[in-house]
């Protein structure tokens, strides 16, 4: 296999840095995120205060480094929820065939015909702001995209050599699936979980700047864009600096995606995906 694009060693190194924030976020950030100094409110950065205060006096560094344990945590239950649970439709779908199949492809295109961030907007509204509310609204729209694409793969692989080589010698549909089918179709999920990944990031910072995600005072990016918009004018950094991370986030994994779609070669087997299921999967 060829060596990875320079991309995705870029998008790593972004990636592994802001890990390395949330998890030494202690060390690094030693000023108490929750802790108000009034007299200090709306600070401009400086030596004390890397990123400044907030309009509460809050250390901005300290919550922008502590709101990426809640963004990246969050995102990585919804993925790995929504992976599961798609993954474990989609195939069993493309499995049984049959009225089975149609059925489970009928729901999935029912889900997927709701705009999905509005849908993500009223799951939240209803159950209320909270992290365990945000990962259930997010997996409850995430799951779709990766079934119709698990079904899709599965579905063209399913007719290959490899697969009809294992039945003949008699090995049972469980064990073609989890032997031949989901390894040959795992680069193809891996990539849509890597976007993925970044549209959960988004919808999770989406639902806290409506006051639908984490509740205060968690510190959350999409939180401390809402909480900084008002001090637009006079206190500018409050909303460049989470934006950046946010943005930089984003834009990392975008490109790690972008780079694993050509190092894995996974275009042919997505095209296939695309013309078997009608569209690609929505991100979430």
């Amino acid at each position: 296999m060829r060596s990875a694009p320079r991309t995705v060693h870029v998008g790593v190194a972004v990636l592994a840095l802001l890990v390395l924030v949330a998890l030494a976020a202690p060390l690094l950030a030693p000023a108490d995120s929750y802790r108000s100094d009034l007299p200090g409110r709306l600070a401009t950065p400086s030596a004390a205060h890397v990123f400044g205060c907030d309009g509460l006096g809050r250390d901005l560094f300290a919550r922008i480094a502590y709101g990426a344990r809640v963004s990246l945590g969050v995102a990585t239950v919804v993925i790995a929820i929504s992976l599961v649970v798609g993954v474990a439709v989609g195939a069993g779908a493309a499995l049984a065939g049959g009225w089975v199949d149609t059925l489970l492809a009928r729901a999935i295109d029912v889900v997927l015909a709701f705009p999905g961030l509005l849908l993500a907007i009223a799951l939240a509204a209803v159950r209320g702001p909270g992290i365990a509310n945000v990962v259930i609204a997010l997996a409850a729209l995430g799951w779709p995209g990766y079934a119709r694409l698990a079904r899709a793969e599965i579905t063209g692989l399913r007719s290959r050599e490899f697969a009809q080589a294992a039945r003949a010698l008699g090995a049972r549909p469980a064990r073609v699936l989890v032997r031949h089918l989901l390894p040959a179709a795992l680069p193809t999920l891996l990539v849509q979980a890597t976007f993925g990944f970044s549209g959960a990031i988004i919808a999770e910072s989406s639902l806290s700047f409506l006051g639908l995600g984490v509740p205060p005072p968690l510190p959350s990016w999409g939180a401390m864009l809402d909480e900084g918009r008002q001090f637009l004018l006079v206190a500018p950094h409050l909303v460049i600096f989470p934006g950046a991370v946010l943005a930089l986030t984003v834009l990392a994994l975008q490109l790690v995606g972008d780079g694993l779609r050509d190092w894995l070669d996974v275009s042919a087997g997505s095209a296939d995906s695309r013309t078997s299921s009608g569209r690609p999967p929505r991100p979430l």
